[in-house]
C-alpha cells in the first residue's frame, strides 16, 4: 500500500511539474511576442504544440507569429487548423479571413451570407458527431417506447426529422473536413502542366491561395486552385498542407 501511495504521489508531482513547465513555456512565448521577437515566440509555440496538438489557440498563436513575420500563407494554414478545432472563435475567424484575403482568397464563399456560414460552422466536427450520436440514441430509445407502448409518436417523428437533418449536415461537414487542402506558402507558386520544371507554367497562384490536392508525384502536387478553378502541378516546397 505504501509503495502504491508513493507511486501515486510521484505521478501527481510529475503531472504538476509538467503543467507548470507548459505554463512557463506559454508565458515565455507570449512575452517574446509582446516584445516583437516573433521568431523566438514561434519556436516556443511550436515546441508547445508537441504537447498540445489539439489546442486551437496554440495554432492561432503560431499563425499570429507567421503573420507578423510576413508569411501570410503559413499564417493562413495555422489559422485554418485552429478554425477546424474552434470554428466559433471570432478572433480565429477574423484572422483566417484576413490572412486569406491578403492573397486574394475568400474565407466566406461569394454569395453566402456571413450569418449562414457562421451557423454552418456553429459546431466543431467532433461536436457535430457527438450530437449526431446523441440524436441516434434518443431516436432508438423513443422508437423502442413507441413499438412497445405506442407513446410519444409525434416526439419520435420530430426527433427523427432532426436526426436526418443532422445527418445531412454531418455528411456535408465530413466532405469538407476530409478535403486534402493546402495553401500557397511561398511568395507565389507556378501552376505547371506537368510534374516538372520542363513543363510550361500556365498561371501563378499568390501566397495564401487555397489549393485542393488531387495527387502527388515525386516533389510535385497535382492541385486545383479553389478560387480560380485552375488545375495543374505545383512544387511541394511551395505549399503547406493543412
Amino acid at each position: 500500500m505504501t509503495r502504491k501511495l508513493f507511486l501515486f504521489a510521484i505521478t501527481c508531482l510529475l503531472c504538476f511539474a509538467n503543467t507548470l513547465w507548459a505554463q512557463n513555456v506559454m508565458e515565455q512565448a507570449e512575452e517574446s511576442y509582446r516584445q516583437g521577437k516573433f521568431s523566438v515566440a514561434l519556436g516556443l509555440y511550436e515546441e508547445e504544440l508537441k504537447n498540445r496538438p489539439n489546442d486551437p489557440f496554440v495554432y492561432y498563436n503560431i499563425g499570429n507569429c507567421y503573420f507578423k513575420m510576413g508569411s501570410k500563407g503559413l499564417a493562413a494554414a495555422n489559422y485554418y487548423r485552429a478554425f477546424k478545432l474552434a470554428p466559433r472563435d471570432s478572433d480565429i475567424r477574423h484572422n483566417l479571413s484576413l490572412a486569406l484575403s491578403s492573397g486574394g482568397e475568400r474565407f466566406v464563399p461569394a454569395g453566402m451570407p456571413i450569418v449562414l456560414h457562421q451557423a454552418f460552422f456553429a459546431l466543431s466536427y467532433d461536436e457535430l458527431k457527438g450530437l449526431f450520436l446523441l440524436l441516434f440514441w434518443i431516436s432508438c430509445t423513443l422508437g423502442s417506447v413507441w413499438l412497445v407502448k405506442r407513446k410519444f409518436g409525434r416526439v419520435l417523428a420530430t426527433v427523427v426529422v432532426i436526426f436526418m437533418l443532422c445527418g445531412g449536415w454531418l455528411w456535408w461537414r465530413h466532405t469538407l473536413e476530409t478535403e486534402p487542402l493546402a495553401v500557397v506558402a511561398a511568395p507565389s507558386a507556378e501552376i505547371r502542366s506537368g510534374p516538372g520544371t520542363n513543363f510550361p507554367a500556365s498561371a501563378t497562384a499568390a501566397q495564401g491561395h487555397l489549393l485542393l490536392v488531387l495527387d502527388g508525384k515525386d516533389s510535385w502536387y497535382n492541385v486545383i486552385v479553389k478560387s480560380q478553378g485552375l488545375k495543374g502541378w505545383v512544387e511541394k516546397s511551395a505549399v503547406e498542407k493543412i
